[in-house]
């Protein structure tokens, strides 16, 4: 099946896209005239969080999009399975899915909470499987499906497994997903892929958890993880799948090189992400 190299009339189903770089990824796909239907828990607004999943859908829409906010948990897969068949129901089906919503914690093992623990597994991994399961039978008869995971490249380095092996093995989990789900369902010629940046991107996570104001000025806007992610969904999805991609080298392969209309704060060198061995 080929593709024309638009998301025009196509249905996203996003998780967890209420901002940051799911809401990133929605807009671009909006810009064509997507459909998006996005699951997230934001439903009331945050003190620490912007934005809540109704007003993602306003920003879907002002873009040029249709959209269709739906609180839910994706622990809960009643509540995912409610959702797809929402979807379905609104957009006549589900083209791509989006594996977007991710917990964090660096906490070292002696340091992590078991609830912390469980909670990364259980939203990253098993909110991952269940989404995707849920969304797979729409996926057999969209067009050009696509299933996006962000999630890094596995990499076995003592210095990725040392220092947060509870975060590790839930962003690993869902990219042993992605490439697992390549290869099982080749022949229904779903694509599969693991998207995820070289460098940090500025959400909410870095501005709250990972350095506040001095590590948000050495990000990348969240749009060059739309950019990329964008180019990998409007590709043949028979051909592009199985690959953990890095989000520069997608765009690379595009033509895109100069990368500082991405830079949250202009002139300043951009951190390294996690799991990326050099920029």
């Amino acid at each position: 099946m080929s593709t024309d190299g638009t998301l025009a009339g196509r249905t996203l189903f996003i998780s967890g896209a209420s901002r940051g770089i799911g809401l990133a990824i929605a807009l671009r796909a909006a810009r064509d005239g997507a459909n998006v239907a996005l699951i997230a828990k934001t439903g009331e607004p945050h003190p620490k969080l912007e934005g809540t999943v109704f007003t993602a859908a306003e920003q879907i829409e002002a873009a040029g999009g249709q959209a269709l906010p739906i609180v839910g948990d994706i622990r809960d897969e009643h509540q995912v399975h409610d959702a797809v068949v929402q979807a379905v129901a609104r957009f006549g089906g589900i083209d791509i899915c989006v594996n977007n919503a991710s917990a964090i914690n660096l906490a070292a093992t002696e340091d992590l909470e078991l609830k912390r623990f469980d909670l990364m597994q259980q939203i990253n991994v098993r909110g991952t499987f269940v989404v995707t399961q849920a969304c797979l039978p729409h996926l057999r008869a969209g067009t050009n499906p696509h299933i996006l995971t962000l999630s890094p490249p596995i990499g076995l380095r003592p210095e990725w497994l040392g220092p947060h092996i509870g975060y590790t093995l839930a962003k690993y989990g869902m990219s042993l997903l992605a490439l697992g789900w390549a290869a099982e369902f080749a022949q229904a010629g779903i694509a599969s892929n693991a998207l995820w940046p070289r460098t940090i991107v500025a959400t909410a996570a870095v501005q709250n958890l990972l350095g506040g104001d001095a590590a948000m000025a050495h990000s990348r806007r969240p749009e060059i993880y739309s950019d990329a992610a964008y180019t990998i969904l409007t590709r043949d999805s028979r051909s592009c799948t199985g690959n953990a991609f890095l989000c520069e080298d997608v765009l690379a392969e595009e033509g895109v090189t100069d990368l500082s209309p991405y830079d949250y704060v202009a002139g300043a060198e951009p951190y390294m992400d996690l799991y990326v061995d050099h920029i």
